[in-house]
């Protein structure tokens, strides 16, 4: 998600980093920043009025003692895309006279009746709604059968009335929602061009009939500025009050999320960041502007955590962890957590330092998977007790994983490692003591890391490695190095060897396939 213009803002500030803030600097930063906003598909106008923002911000700020100035620029940076995007999101308006009504309309194939199962699911475990959804759709085939299944995979009740127009099933679903004991009435509406008159102005029927509370234009993301001529066509019919957009986890530029509401006015609601029923999020502008400037969003990855991890589960496994008792088991049980809340790459996103660095780590998307399948193949005293997994049973373990011995041994030395560091807190008495072994630990990683980069003729990292939350798996014990520049020389390193590695693997893949047909 937006990893193009994440990567091309951590480069302009990588240049700027140590240096005086001159009209100079400032003209070649902004430069850059405007090249990298149009190859991202933002709106020329609106490119235009940021950068020249950011310009006279940038000449006229005084840089306060003890901040570097290139630090100063990132700020101004950070403040004016949070304003380009903002503000605040508010809260949706719940009618508390009668239920509800949230209208969905947008483009055909802008994944209206998914984003219509997700919000019905978002409403109801984050704000305890109880949602109607409303089978509009009569255009698409299979569009009502689409969302009956949805419902009953959320178990959330679907209406429809056969024969029906599409405002007079709406007008019914809205009269009939609170003798159905639900408060939120979410219609979901055939797509149409903003061109066709007649669906536009059947669509205009049904806001006149339910007169709903919210109307929200769910886009497609990944179409870029045709996303915002669409909002701003079709708010001139239908009053929009925000934006939901879809398919943002497959847009690397990103240029909708930066153009619509400079454009249309309407701010965006609702991002849609998978296509699980759980991946719809609020937006949060702050959260946005930190990610596309390759500052994480820590915030965000904690909410996540909390809204889809097991609190008591997380709190039994740090008392695990400060005890040093963490095996194969719980770190199992970790990877599938992780799988709940996303694709790693988006997780990695929302750590500082990886957001513009995501090509360097050589993600194949499997990389969950395979250290799954490596634990699943050990038998449960392997995985209590991992010390004595020699070399025999290591074999075993990658035979019956369909996976390298090599790959088998890199995640037991990085588990070994991770045991000592949790061994090391553990020794210190008290919170003083914790505190202090931990400062030592830091102190010799960050030597270590200081070593490793000069190895390389790097001469060690620029910053600290970026950390995963408590209760987290590190990104080391993923099969990456802790910070981007040790991606950087791992995968430079390593190249010819992942290469051949790949191949052996499809080797393998195919010989299971041919043994499997006889």
């Amino acid at each position: 998600m937006l990893e193009n213009l994440a990567r091309s803002f951590t480069n302009i500030f990588a240049g700027l980093r140590g240096r005086k803030i001159t009209e100079a600097n400032v003209a070649d930063a902004v430069r850059d920043i405007q090249r990298a906003l149009l190859e991202a598909d933002v709106a020329l106008v609106v490119v235009k009025d940021f950068v020249k923002r950011v310009k006279e911000k940038a000449l006229g700020a005084e840089v306060l003692a003890g901040v570097d100035s290139g630090q100063q620029f990132v700020k101004i940076v950070n403040d004016e895309l949070v304003e380009l995007m903002g503000p605040a999101t508010p809260e949706i308006a719940f009618n508390k006279k009668r239920p509800t009504v949230i209208l969905l309309a947008g483009l055909q194939g802008s994944g209206k009746t998914t984003t219509c199962g997700k919000l019905a699911r978002l409403l109801r475990d984050e704000n305890k709604r109880r949602p109607l959804m409303v089978a509009a759709d009569i255009q698409r085939p299979a569009a009502i059968e689409q969302l009956e299944v949805l419902g009953g995979q959320l178990d959330i009740p679907v209406f429809h009335r056969p024969g029906k127009s599409p405002p007079e099933i709406c007008a019914l679903a809205v009269g009939e929602a609170s003798g159905m004991g639900c408060d939120t009435v979410l219609l979901d509406t055939a797509g149409r061009l903003h061109v066709d008159e007649a669906l536009m102005a059947e669509i205009k029927q049904v806001a006149a009939r339910t007169e709903p509370d919210e109307v929200f234009l769910v886009c497609d993301a990944m179409t870029g500025q045709d996303a915002v001529n669409s909002a701003r066509e079709f708010d001139a019919s239908l009053a929009l009050t925000g934006v939901i957009l879809t398919k943002l986890d497959g847009d690397a530029r990103g240029g909708a999320a930066l153009s619509v509401r400079a454009i249309t006015g309407k701010p965006i609601r609702y991002v849609g960041v998978g296509e699980k029923l759980d991946r719809l999020e609020v937006f949060h502008a702050s959260r946005m502007a930190t990610r596309i400037l390759g500052m994480g969003d820590i915030v965000g990855l904690v909410d996540k955590a909390r809204r889809t991890l097991d609190q008591d589960e997380q709190r039994a496994l740090q008392e695990k962890l400060l005890e040093a008792q963490f095996d194969l088991n719980d770190f199992l049980k970790q990877l599938q957590n992780l799988k709940k809340m996303g694709p790693l790459k988006d997780l990695l996103s929302h750590i500082p330092g990886f957001g513009g660095q995501m090509e360097q780590l050589d993600l194949e998307g499997n990389e969950l998977e395979v250290i799954e399948s490596i634990i699943q193949s050990m038998t449960v005293e392997e995985r209590q007790r991992p010390e004595i997994l020699n070399t025999s049973r290591r074999q075993r373990v990658a035979r019956g994983s369909g996976h390298e011995l090599m790959e088998v041994n890199d995640l037991l030395k990085q588990f070994k490692q991770m045991q000592g560091v949790l061994g090391a807190l553990k020794g210190g008495k008290g919170m003083m003591g914790k505190f202090k072994a931990f400062r030592s630990l830091r102190r010799q990683m960050k030597e270590a890391r200081g070593q490793d980069g000069a190895a390389r003729g790097g001469g060690g990292t620029a910053s600290a490695s970026p950390q995963a939350p408590a209760g987290m798996a590190h990104p080391a014990l993923l099969g990456m190095p802790s910070g981007a520049q040790g991606a950087q020389g791992k995968q430079n390193k390593n190249k010819k060897n992942l290469d051949a590695l790949r191949k052996r693997r499809k080797k393998e893949r195919q010989r299971r396939r041919r043994s499997r047909r006889r």
